[in-house]
Order: C-alpha cells, then sequence, then structure tokens
C-alpha cells in the first residue's frame, strides 16, 4: 500500500508582517485586502502547523496543491520554504505553484517560485518537461504504484480575477507523458491548483476557473483509473469523472490554515492509498479538531460526471 497526504492553500504569511511599500500600486494591495476582510474564513498559522505536523504520520508522499505562500513576497516564500524544507526531512514533498505563489509578471519574469521550490520537482523523466516561465512542468514522479505528475496552472492576473491556464505546449506534452511505459504501468496521480471539474456557476469560473479545463480533460480521458488533485477553492469536493475506459477520483483539499465551522472547509489533509495492484481506497479527510483538538476523519462522497 501506498499513501499520499494532500493538503493544499497554505497561503504562509511572512512573520515580519506586511511592508506596505510592496502592497501600493499593483495587485498585492486587493490580496491583502482580501485578507483582512474575509472574516468568515480565518486563517490561524497554530492551524498550519498541526496540519503539516500531522500530514506525514503514516504516509509515504505529500503533495501541495499550490497557494503556499500569500502574496508572493520573499519572505513569505522564504517563510513556507522554511517550513516544507522541515517537512521534506521527515517525507517527500511534491508541491505545484498556485496564483498566489506567482501573484505579479514579476514574480513570473523572475521565476522566483522555482527558485525557491524547484527541489520539491525533481522529474524521473524529465524529457517531457516544457521550460515554462513557471518551472519545468509536466514533473512526474515514479513511485511504487504511483506516477505522480505535477502541473502548472498558475499565471498572474489583474486584480479580482484568478485564472488558472495549463497551455497547449503542457496538456501535449502531459499526453504524451501519460502514453510513456513506466506511467502507464501506474496509477497516475494528476496535481493542479485550479479544479479541473469545476460545477459552479460560469461567471465564478470566469473569474477564477481554469480556461483549459476541457483540453485537460480530453487528455485524461485515455485513463482507466487514477486520481486528480487539487486546491484553489477552499472547499473539499469529490467528484467520479467518467473515462472512456473508466472513471477517475477527482478531489480537493481545503486551505490548510482555515479556521472554519464547516468540515468541509476547517483546516485538515485528504489521505489516499493505492495498492500495489493500483487500485484506489476512497479517499479519507483529517479535519483540525473544534477548538485546537485531535484530528478526526470525516467522509468524501462522491458525486458522479
Amino acid at each position: 500500500m501506498f499513501r499520499i497526504a494532500h493538503v493544499s492553500d497554505l497561503h504562509v504569511l511572512s512573520p515580519a508582517g506586511t511592508e506596505w511599500r510592496r502592497l501600493v500600486f499593483n495587485k498585492r494591495i486587493t490580496g491583502h485586502a482580501n485578507l483582512l476582510w474575509q472574516r468568515g474564513r480565518v486563517y490561524r498559522r497554530g492551524h498550519l502547523v498541526a496540519v503539516l505536523e500531522e500530514v506525514a504520520v503514516g504516509a509515504d508522499h505529500v503533495v501541495v496543491t499550490g497557494d503556499i505562500t500569500n502574496l508572493s513576497l520573499e519572505s513569505e516564500y522564504e517563510a513556507a520554504r522554511e517550513l516544507l524544507d522541515d517537512l521534506a526531512r521527515r517525507i517527500e514533498v511534491t508541491v505545484v505553484p498556485g496564483n498566489h505563489d506567482i501573484y505579479l509578471p514579476a514574480t513570473l519574469r523572475d521565476r522566483r517560485f522555482w527558485h525557491h521550490f524547484s527541489s520539491f520537482l525533481r522529474s524521473d523523466l524529465p524529457q517531457f518537461a516544457c521550460n515554462l516561465p513557471a518551472g519545468r512542468y509536466p514533473c512526474v514522479k515514479l513511485r511504487g504504484p504511483a506516477a505522480i505528475i505535477a502541473l502548472s496552472s498558475a499565471v498572474p492576473r489583474p486584480p479580482f480575477f484568478s485564472v488558472g491556464l495549463l497551455g497547449g505546449e503542457q496538456i501535449h506534452a502531459f499526453a504524451q507523458l501519460l502514453a510513456h511505459p513506466e506511467v502507464k504501468q501506474r496509477t497516475p496521480v494528476i496535481l493542479v491548483h485550479h479544479p479541473p471539474v469545476d460545477t459552479r456557476p460560469a461567471l465564478l469560473r470566469l473569474r477564477d476557473g481554469l480556461v483549459d479545463a476541457a483540453p485537460l480533460r480530453e487528455a485524461l480521458d485515455g485513463l482507466s483509473r487514477g486520481l486528480v488533485l487539487y486546491g484553489h477553492t477552499h472547499v473539499r469536493v469529490r467528484c467520479r469523472m467518467k473515462t472512456r475506459n473508466g472513471s477517475l477520483d477527482v478531489v480537493s483539499a481545503s486551505g490548510a490554515a482555515l479556521d472554519h465551522p464547516s468540515h468541509a472547509v476547517r483546516a485538515g489533509f485528504n489521505r489516499y492509498d493505492i495498492s500495489d495492484d493500483g487500485s484506489i481506497a476512497d479517499p479519507c479527510c483529517w479535519v483540525f479538531g473544534d477548538g485546537g483538538g485531535a484530528f478526526r476523519p470525516i467522509e468524501l462522497r462522491p458525486y458522479c460526471l
């Protein structure tokens, strides 16, 4: 049995606070305002630390599906890297970027995410990687019965928009990667920040969905089984997406630092067990207890597409 633990949307804040001179006259001012005014979903660093302590227990690999930082400030990158380095001393970690990690065009141009987190993205089949502004993707790690594949959907957008984009080059490379014998003999576990399946109203999808979700699903259509893991929406959702050869579990993780009364949102992590024959057990969520208590499991019931 190979066990994968899934966390997302850490939104690590700078321990030194926010420098106002780095906020004004760019999109970061709206992101900071959102942090201050979102009273319904409160960030708790203590919750995040507890999740990162617990997530490695009993697992073989941890995946992080983006928004590791909050405003892609250098101090946030450094703080997040420290947390993930500590986690990586106990267990292997794979990450993908979210829109908050590549918040501004300058962040993308300077490849700040790749500079800080490329050590978590060492591919076993580097010949399939595209040299994108966000780094080299797709990245694949062949681990036991699983092929863990990291994609980047993070691109800078104007204020109030956080739409993701994979791009034709990356999707084409991803489709070729899926056909490789070392991948075909394993169960694929695909990591992406933005939702590949999105049943929200059209206006929300236009504002913060995945532009090329349909081409991504086309690339997935030949699979008979697998996991597609994402974040971004801060809500735990599981659906079963039919393909022409079987079906895939598409599962999101909520924010790893959120204090919220709903178990669909509250800080925690997901677990996925893959047997030696490649079969996938039902995913399970572990949610941080009310009032800071122990983690407790909740069931993720799927809906079918």
